[in-house]
């Protein structure tokens, strides 16, 4: 039997699809604006920033910037086209392909952030309280915690 939403989940669907989409077009447009990269470059760039080494297998790199193998293959092609990414085999079994940022990866990166941290906090934490902000961790960690393996 379908579970249908009601009035106020249907609202609340909709808002949220909405407030999420508004916010990653906000985000894309600054850093392509400001950096020349789309949103999910920055995304490689940030998780391969903290990773160790600044390296990590492709697969996992892709499971982190929530793509696709042949999405993620794709972007970090680009990547290495600027010089910011390069990949190397797994040395511990030599299957697998690791991503490694580089110094001008990094550099770029660093370069971006302060541009894309100021849009965060104008498109996301600016409207928002500090209660509204922990509602927003607990409610995002619980739809998360749901759906990730």
């Amino acid at each position: 039997m379908t579970r249908w939403l009601d009035a106020d989940e249907q609202r609340t669907w909709r808002t949220f699809l909405a407030a999420t989409q508004l916010v990653n077009e906000a985000l894309d447009r600054q850093l392509q604006r400001e950096s020349g990269i789309p949103h999910t470059y920055y995304m490689i760039l940030v998780a391969l920033s903290e990773a160790p080494e600044r390296a990590m297998r492709m697969s996992e790199l892709a499971w982190k910037a929530q793509s696709s193998q042949s999405r993620l293959s794709h972007a970090v092609a680009r990547l290495e086209e600027r010089g910011w990414v390069r990949r190397e085999r797994c040395h511990s079994d030599g299957r697998g392909n690791i991503a490694v940022l580089t110094d001008e990866g990094f550099a770029a990166l660093a370069a971006a952030a302060p541009g894309h941290v100021e849009e965060v906090r104008r498109s996301l934490f600016d409207a928002l309280t500090p209660a509204q902000v922990r509602q927003l961790d607990e409610i995002c960690t619980a739809v998360r915690n749901t759906l990730e393996p």
